[in-house]
């Protein structure tokens, strides 16, 4: 099994779902993780289980429409271990309804946790990685934004746009020093219905999670795998669906 031995990873959303899924692999595979989320118990529990397997694993409160938590959570990372070599944004929310529902709220709640909460993570860590002379930023997207369908055109947008901002910071690394990677997860089995506030669009989520849905664990190995290669090979982009999704 390939080895992330010595690596320095931060991770976003890393409280359930794909990002404590990441977490958990990347320990065993030999990196030191540093859980970003909301709830520090669960995170604080997580971490604690790493420890106990073996792994390193450190915890930071972390809201990813706060640009100081994201600034906390990479400087944890530095102070902790000596540098980061990789910041996972896996944070993110669907509160999705068609637009004629207008709703307004949850629009400008998806652009702060999916668009903003990224761009703060790459605020926090650019400059780092810079100085460091190295670094990797991956961010879980979605293929939503890859085939928009009906209720998920603002969900789509901001994932769409996370993809733009990727492209834009590869094209501005070509000096060799910072890489992207985009993984584009389809129907993962997380926690992701619960942050939607339609009642029936929650159901149909559920029911097609529950139908065809893949483990969490899926998308952390595409995330390994991005990480693992040598630092002159980037992965640009990554879709991981189950075999069945149309």
């Amino acid at each position: 099994m390939p080895s992330l031995d010595g690596k320095i990873v931060a991770i976003t959303g890393a409280s359930a779902g794909i990002g404590e899924a990441t977490a958990r692999l990347l320990a065993e595979r030999g990196a030191a993780v540093v859980l970003g989320a909301r709830r520090s118990e669960r995170i604080d529990a997580i971490a604690q289980s790493i420890r106990e397997e073996g792994g390193l694993a450190a915890t930071c409160v972390v809201d990813v429409t706060r640009a100081e938590d994201l600034r906390r959570l990479v400087a944890t990372g530095v102070d902790r271990y000596g540098r980061l070599d990789v910041l996972v944004n896996s944070a993110g929310i669907a509160p999705i309804s068609p637009l004629a529902d207008l709703d307004t709220e949850n629009w400008s709640a998806m652009i702060d946790v999916n668009l903003r909460g990224m761009l703060h993570g790459v605020a926090a860590a650019l400059p780092v990685f810079r100085e460091q002379g190295a670094g990797h930023l991956v961010t879980i997207v979605s293929v939503a934004g890859l085939t928009v369908s009906p209720t998920m055109a603002v969900y789509a947008a901001t994932k769409n746009a996370v993809r733009t901002v990727h492209e834009g910071l590869r094209k501005e690394s070509t000096d060799g020093v910072v890489r992207t990677t985009a993984i584009s997860p389809g129907y993962i089995r997380t926690e992701l219905a619960d942050s939607m506030s339609d009642p029936r669009l929650q159901e149909l989520t559920r029911k097609n999670m529950d139908a065809m849905g893949i483990p969490a664990a899926a998308v952390a190995r595409a995330v390994a795998f991005a990480i693992e290669q040598p630092h002159d090979v980037e992965i640009g982009e990554i879709n991981v669906r189950p075999t069945v999704q149309g």
